[in-house]
């Protein structure tokens, strides 16, 4: 099947969000895959992958970087900020209603690592989602924060709280590394943080492996797992086993809670499922799970 990909954007919070979409060449309205990143990713470290081969299958998907990073607007850059990254979501559902030859009542959400917890707290109580998709899902705050070597999270912590208080008087964010090796102060220090994350910034790609250090003092209060009681849509978990970042025991917990749940497992880490057979596994799952639930015309 013949693709179509051109580069679009929308309005979120007054800023503009560059977003990618890429569409079946098809005359009839399709079901459209809203997609983004997870912890300070953008949407060409591997998503493309992702959004080729749904739109291969017959499914239009619009792929968007949250405003204060990759191509998107917003001041001051780096700023991880939950909700308005909940309100980008939103931004982008309304935005997509509105595109040609999407049929508005057949979208989908899909959101990997952070962005997996994302499309699971905007799914939550709406009726016009008509299925999700949660690749190794961030769901428990805290899980997360224990998971983090406990002098790092001390550093993390202070550096926080030193960056929100400068950000009270106009100072200029202080920035933390998203990713790093373990012992060093970054959000994301796990055996196998360094190595997997960097593995997915393409060759060339202006990527700044950095965060606003105050986003640490939100994390841990962020619960999206305990909105899946209230997703009337299909959903397909997709959980590893031996996950570094998302333990898998809090993502099960509260994947089972949702009514229509889907669960996939895989002996594969956090970072594993964006290449190789992990890939092939993961993806050849997830567009059977849109065909059982999602009619492409």
């Amino acid at each position: 099947m013949s693709l179509a990909q051109e580069t679009l954007s929308f309005l979120s919070g007054g800023e503009r969000c560059m977003a990618d979409l890429y569409r079946p060449d098809a005359s009839t309205p399709t079901a459209l895959v809203i997609m983004a990143h997870g912890l300070g990713g953008t949407r060409n470290m591997r998503l493309p992958a992702f959004a080729e081969r749904f739109a291969t299958a017959g499914y239009a998907c619009l792929v968007f970087d949250y405003r204060h990073f990759g191509d998107s607007g917003g001041q001051p850059r780096q700023l991880l900020d939950i909700q308005r990254q909940l309100a980008d979501w939103r931004a982008a559902i309304e935005f997509a209603k509105t595109l040609p030859y999407i049929d508005k009542t057949r979208l989908v959400l899909w959101g990997t690592s952070f962005g997996g917890g994302h499309v699971l707290a905007t799914a939550a109580g709406r009726d016009d989602i008509a299925a999700v998709i949660a690749q190794c899902p961030f769901t428990n705050g805290l899980a997360s924060t224990l998971a983090t070597e406990k002098l790092v999270s001390v550093r993390l912590t202070a550096l926080a709280l030193r960056d929100r208080l400068g950000s009270f008087v106009g100072a200029d964010p202080l920035l933390v590394p998203l990713a790093g090796h373990p012992g060093e102060t970054a959000f994301m220090t796990a055996p196998d943080a360094w190595s997997g994350y960097m593995g997915l910034i393409q060759p060339g790609e202006n990527y700044r492996n950095e965060a606003a250090a105050r986003f640490a003092l939100d994390i841990v209060r962020y619960y999206p797992g305990r909105q899946t009681p209230k997703i009337s849509a299909p959903v397909l978990f997709c959980v590893c086993d031996t996950d570094t970042v998302a333990p898998a025991a809090q993502t099960l917990r509260h994947a089972r809670k949702a009514p229509r749940h889907e669960i996939k497992q895989y002996s594969h880490g956090h970072f594993d499922i964006y290449v190789g057979d992990a890939f092939e596994s993961v993806v050849g799952d997830q567009v059977t799970f849109l065909k059982k639930h999602v009619s492409i015309t």
